[in-house]
């Protein structure tokens, strides 16, 4: 008995938390950790959509140098669109970069890891496809990903 009047405090309380103080810590954790957890995929996505954009513009870089480097026409054979991609540092891209016509259209098939570059178009009002321009225009159209997991396409031009 003496024991037990030892942990008292003076004002007749026992030492310790109780079983509200350690369940609002409980809440309080699990809230900071559901913020955590919710905000890192955001994160991440943003990042490799950033990646893609600014490999989109390391392509279009590329083929513009080339085409400046060959009396400003833009590259038609196979060979030539290779060269003209050489100097592109892709991630995303690597291999899959491919080159349309006026009359490609884009399709919700196409994945976040294809950029599909069209030669004679500009970018459209809504900057996600591209419209009919002039035969020295070139737009690459590609795919960021998106919170609902459908991706958006965007054009970018040159």
């Amino acid at each position: 008995m003496v024991q037990k009047l030892k942990n008292l405090r003076k004002d007749g309380s026992s030492e310790g938390f109780t079983i509200i103080e350690v369940l609002i810590v409980l809440a309080i954790a699990g809230l900071i950790l559901l913020i955590v957890f919710l905000a890192v995929p955001a994160l991440q996505r943003n990042a490799r959509n950033t990646t893609r954009k600014n490999e989109v513009a390391a392509i279009l870089g590329a083929v513009n140098e080339w085409s400046n480097n060959n009396s400003g026409s833009l590259p038609t054979s196979a060979a030539n669109q290779t060269a003209a991609l050489a100097n592109a540092k892709t991630q995303f891209y690597t291999g899959n970069v491919t080159w349309g016509t006026p009359s490609t259209t884009i399709t919700n098939s196409q994945t976040t890891e294809t950029a599909l570059i069209v030669t004679s178009e500009k970018c459209n009002a809504n900057g996600a496809d591209a419209i009919a321009g002039s035969s020295r225009q070139l737009v690459v159209l590609y795919k960021v990903e998106t919170g609902s997991g459908t991706g958006q396409f965007i054009c970018q031009e040159s």
